[in-house]
């Protein structure tokens, strides 16, 4: 988590607003108010809170630099601890795992860049620290007035404050961080060696106030100047996790269902478990599974995926996991409901993410259907494919390329069923959806959050480093929340696209090898043929949504309708993936004999593939 910590000092100005229109002013008043010389000669500085919020306790701290703004803060909340840190060159991550990541995807080294700005004061400097400084008016809520400002700092993202028109301090920031927009409220000023602190901290991220997170002052200190490595990433060597061979390798089987990616692991030696592996997730237990093995999970922390929605999201410590030879001991998981069981159609009861894929080179063959493991010590990439380097996003992979000569920022995501999502906003930007014009508007993908809903077409070229596709389909986002509302990247190439290859990730190095291969799936380029979404029902599928003039809606279906057979065969003894298969490669106008059940009573329905897109 990013731990907000702002300061101000003791109010010299009488009550109203600095100079209306003028920035400068504002921030002048903020700076004479604080003090002025009484920052002299304060280097460095370090501020503990206590943490309350989300279902758990514990504290937050941070230790900046306070003439470059260089920063770190740690978290110790319940179960969990992480960090993050600036160094004025590299921002990082230390995750819940212990391992510490370089940031340089989304928005992370903005985020960064705007922490450092305000921890070091710079909006006080004549130059306002190389800032674009807007007026943005008298902002009144709760009764009290605000003089607003736009602030971007150089190599930021704009981000607004707002000071009390009666103490010149500051009372919030509001601040876009991927998709959400953060309001950090700061009150209760209490004096420190000379300057005031904010004793109250209440931060905001918009889904509830019951996921609202209080800091309260517990200590600070200042001291003199640290050099720049006490900022810089830590070398945390990780020794929780091996295969235990000689070779350093291990594989294992794996089933890709819905274009997702499943095997079985075992979780504290107990199992197997049927778990998904995702590069766009996390190390996660469903709460059925953490119930079944007594794991405790604390916490209600909002989720989101691709839906609109937000879930509640619980964190557990001291479990461990095991593929093949692959063990990894004594984690802090996560434990969230990540799919319904109707639309996978079996029961997902785990997820293996970011956190192995950290420590080990992976290796997803999706031709042979094999993963394979191996320590990074021991592998060698000469017939890996092409490299494609990327940086992370917080936890996922980006790949720098380009969709239809446009440059874009592209998260690699094992665990979405399509070949690539374009985000709304770059969507929106490039009028992409006007210069498509063979398109059908449909739910092509259900995660985290619930069903996500797309403009989907045949796309140009897509490029991910020097590799090059052709007319992938392409959906283009169309919801305002979720996952591809965040303007900060492009796109999200998912399976769909991927198993074209074979993929190995080496996160260490920052690369992923492509490798084509020779006789890749008949559904790659494909799209749905029938014109609905299907999830499972008791007497075989439910219609949940259809698609407006596509075959199913031309054919009489309605959202639903249960499906109790396809061609005479029960319903309920086809797997719901591989139906689904056969609507995306099934030959454009083969009729598919359905029995429909709808309102007690039972029709025989003729569907006519054809393609969409």
């Amino acid at each position: 988590m990013r731990v907000a910590l702002l300061f101000a000092a003791t109010a010299l100005f009488a009550a109203g607003v600095a100079c209306a229109g003028d920035a400068g002013a504002v921030l002048d008043a903020n700076r004479h108010a604080s003090g002025g010389a009484a920052w002299a000669g304060k280097a460095s500085v370090e501020v503990q809170y206590a943490y309350a919020g989300q279902g758990m306790t514990g504290t937050v701290s941070s230790r900046y630099d306070l003439r470059t703004g260089a920063f770190v803060d740690t978290a110790d909340i319940g179960p969990t601890e992480g960090a993050n840190g600036f160094d004025g060159r590299e921002a990082w991550m230390r995750d819940l795992s212990g391992a510490v990541t370089p940031q340089a995807g989304g928005d992370t080294r903005q985020l960064a860049i705007n922490e450092a700005y305000r921890d070091a004061n710079l909006w006080w400097r004549a130059d306002r620290g190389g800032a674009e400084v807007r007026w943005l008016g008298v902002r009144t809520e709760g009764g009290l007035s605000y003089e607003a400002l736009s602030i971007t700092p150089k190599g930021g993202k704009t981000f607004e404050a707002w000071f009390d028109v009666g103490t010149h301090l500051l009372a919030r920031t509001i601040e876009p961080q991927g998709a959400q927009i953060i309001t950090t409220l700061m009150s209760d000023y209490r004096p420190t060696d000379g300057v005031l602190l904010a004793a109250k901290v209440a931060i905001d991220d918009g889904t509830g106030a019951q996921y609202r997170q209080n800091q309260t002052l517990a200590a600070a200190r200042f001291r003199p100047a640290q050099p720049a490595s006490a900022y810089a990433a830590p070398h945390v060597p990780l020794t929780d996790a091996s295969i235990r061979n000689a070779a350093g390798r291990t594989s294992v089987p794996f089933k890709l269902l819905n274009n997702h990616i499943y095997a079985q692991i075992m979780v504290d030696g107990k199992g197997p478990f049927l778990c998904i592996f995702d590069t766009g997730g996390h190390d996660v237990l469903t709460p059925d599974t953490a119930k079944a093995l007594t794991v405790k999970s604390e916490g209600q922390s909002p989720g989101a995926g691709a839906g609109e929605a937000v879930v509640d999201v619980g964190f557990a410590r001291g479990v461990s996991f095991q593929v093949g030879d692959l063990v990894i001991e004594n984690q802090t998981i996560v434990v969230l409901p990540f799919e319904a069981a109707p639309v996978e159609g079996f029961d997902e009861q785990a997820m293996i993410g970011f956190e192995v894929f950290r420590r080990f080179v992976t290796q997803i063959d999706y031709g042979s259907k094999t993963l394979t493991f191996i320590d990074p010590a021991k592998f060698d990439p000469k017939d890996a494919g092409t490299p494609v380097p990327f940086v992370f996003d917080n936890s996922n992979p980006e790949v720098a390329g380009t969709f239809e000569g446009l440059p874009g920022r592209f998260n690699i995501d094992t665990g979405s069923r399509v070949e690539l999502t374009l985000t709304k906003p770059f969507v929106d930007a490039n009028g992409l959806i006007a210069k498509h014009t063979k398109g059908v508007t449909a739910v092509d993908g259900w995660g985290v959050g619930g069903r996500s809903r797309s403009y989907v077409t045949r796309g140009g070229a897509l490029t991910l480093g020097p590799v090059r596709i052709e007319a992938p389909v392409a959906s283009f986002a169309i919801q305002s929340k979720g996952a591809f509302s965040d303007p900060n990247y492009e796109g999200n190439v998912g399976s769909g696209l991927l198993k074209r290859f074979v993929v190995t990730f080496d996160y260490d190095r920052q690369i992923m090898y492509l490798k084509p291969l020779a006789a890749p799936s008949p559904d790659i380029g494909t799209f749905d043929r029938a014109g609905f979404w299907i999830n499972t029902s008791a007497k075989g599928f439910k219609i949940v949504d259809l698609t407006a003039g596509g075959p199913a809606a031309s054919a009489g279906l309605k959202t639903g309708d249960e499906i109790t057979a396809v061609n005479g065969a029960p319903a309920a003894s086809i797997a719901i993936s591989d139906l689904r298969q056969r609507l995306r490669d099934g030959t454009p106008g083969t009729v598919l004999n359905l029995t429909i059940e709808s309102a007690g009573q039972s029709r025989t329905v003729e569907l006519t593939l054809k393609d969409q897109i």
